[in-house]
């Protein structure tokens, strides 16, 4: 015969007792609990933080059990427990801004508008399609393929000087195009 280990919570056993003293209670709870965690499902946008403002109410109407003069206005009283508890809840949550004079962040430039976002990618396009086939590869390689010098130059069968100087040419060329003046 194994020995039943005592309540983890030395408040526990007597908590125990308590529940039978309150049968009412707890048949109170079997028969309304679906109905008020509704009504705390409607106070909380987490059904786990309804369960929880459910469970805190039901425990101060437990405390106050035996104080409940009128036991039909039960559903009145835990409804009201329910949003005392929310409120409290509410008003103690942490606020982490704090009023200032200056913004902390500066302010960024403003969202470019898609459609010049499109039309710049078009104009762009088109100048890389004027530049000559080799300085044309070469660019698309290092800045649409992401591929580094060595990389590129392996690609293309050259060294990575001849990469180097090519791009420099084709950006130079891009840079001239007036195609893409408003972009600057």
């Amino acid at each position: 015969m194994t020995a039943t280990p005592g309540p983890v919570c030395a408040g526990a056993s007597t908590a125990a007792a308590h529940v039978s003293s309150y049968p009412s209670f707890t048949s109170y709870v079997r028969a309304r609990g679906p109905v008020l965690l509704r009504t705390a499902r409607s106070l909380t946008a987490n059904p786990c933080d309804a369960e929880d403002l459910l469970q805190t109410a039901l425990a101060k109407t437990y405390v106050a059990w035996d104080r409940i003069e009128d036991h039909r206005a039960l559903d009145g009283y835990v409804r009201r427990a329910l949003i005392n508890t929310r409120t409290s809840q509410w008003r103690k949550r942490r606020v982490d801004e704090y009023v200032c004079d200056e913004l902390p962040e500066p302010l960024g430039p403003p969202a470019a508008d898609p459609a010049e976002q499109q039309a710049l990618r078009d104009a762009m396009w088109r100048a890389v399609e004027r530049l000559p086939t080799r300085q044309r590869a070469m660019v698309v390689l290092r800045y649409y393929e992401d591929l580094s010098e060595a990389q590129t130059a392996e690609v293309l069968g050259v060294s990575v000087g001849t990469v180097k100087s090519a791009v420099s040419r084709a950006l130079g060329k891009l840079r001239e195009d007036p195609e893409l003046a408003p972009a600057r």
